[in-house]
């Protein structure tokens, strides 16, 4: 008969598969490489197959790791979410909350929703960063981070805020008297079209779900920026076309500043989630925030 598995030896393995070696997973769950080692030895006992293949130089996943992985992520989001159910009943949050989050949904949309959250919980001390570069959560000490798209193959603890938020083909209505509407992904190729920079790459290839498939087209203009409201900025002056999260340009959209050119259904996928480094790092301030901002994107529509 099989042994429990322990919840902190699930953590330790998805953190050790994240960081690449237990001495790293280690530092980040503030316990030694000894025990992290020992924990995944006993979770791969408990389990009765090897997850991790050892060698002198590296860690990599076994076949059966890599089947399991996925699950014992789930395992850990679903304790997260239920800690989460069980602290809203509690008192009076309070302490230093560290956030990232993306320049123009920062400004736009997040910043009067911080505020309101801060007058109900004044205990609660806000140090902001706004940048479109994806923040290195353990090196500037956040405590989360609000990103949109999907995480790549970490331990991070992703908790989703807007799921199914979507990108979305949007122009001026001056730019479009101009220069008229694109009818197909293609089309693209004869207008000017705004783009940013995300590190050292710039955002030029363009994909949509069309009814015959995912069509991916490259894209030109004469303007680039590594500040995602500098380019939301320059559509509605009428400067080109921009493609971006719609959570970003819904009020420019509701106030006919911008124009949506392709249907919904169109936008590659953009959820939007609240990202914390391991599952120990959800706080109850965290969870609060999360519960509400969750609230304040469905009432969004």
């Amino acid at each position: 008969m099989k042994k429990l598995v322990r919840m902190d030896d699930l953590q330790v393995f998805v953190s050790t598969v994240a960081t690449g070696s237990f001495s790293a997973a280690a530092r980040q769950l503030d316990i030694s490489p000894a025990l992290a080692s020992g924990a995944v030895q006993r979770l791969e006992r408990s389990l009765g197959f090897r997850l991790l293949v050892r060698s002198t130089r590296r860690l990599r996943l076994s076949d059966e790791g890599q089947r399991y992985l996925p699950h014992a992520r789930q395992v850990l989001e679903a304790l997260v979410e239920g800690e989460m159910a069980l602290e809203q009943g509690r008192e009076e949050i309070g302490g230093v909350l560290r956030l990232s989050m993306p320049s123009d949904l920062g400004r736009n949309v997040l910043l009067p929703w911080l505020d309101e959250f801060q007058l109900q919980h004044p205990g609660i001390s806000l140090q902001l960063r706004l940048s479109d570069q994806v923040a290195d959560m353990v090196g500037d000490r956040l405590d989360a981070s609000i990103r949109y798209g999907q995480l790549a193959d970490s331990g991070l603890v992703a908790l989703p805020l807007a799921p199914d938020n979507r990108r979305t083909l949007c122009a001026a209505p001056s730019y479009i008297a101009r220069h008229g509407t694109p009818r197909t992904p293609e089309e693209l190729a004869g207008h000017n079209c705004l783009r940013y920079v995300m590190g050292e790459q710039t955002h030029e290839r363009w994909g949509f779900h069309l009814p015959d498939g995912v069509r991916t087209v490259s894209v030109s203009g004469d303007r680039t920026s590594d500040d995602a409201d500098v380019v939301r900025r320059w559509a509605v002056a009428g400067l080109g076309i921009v493609y971006k999260s719609r959570l970003d340009v819904l009020a420019d959209v509701r106030a006919g500043r911008l124009v949506e050119l392709f249907p919904s259904e169109c936008g590659q996928a953009a959820p939007l989630q609240l990202v914390c480094v391991h599952r120990q790092a959800v706080s109850p301030a965290i969870q609060r925030l999360r519960s509400y901002l969750g609230e304040k994107f469905a009432e969004l529509g």
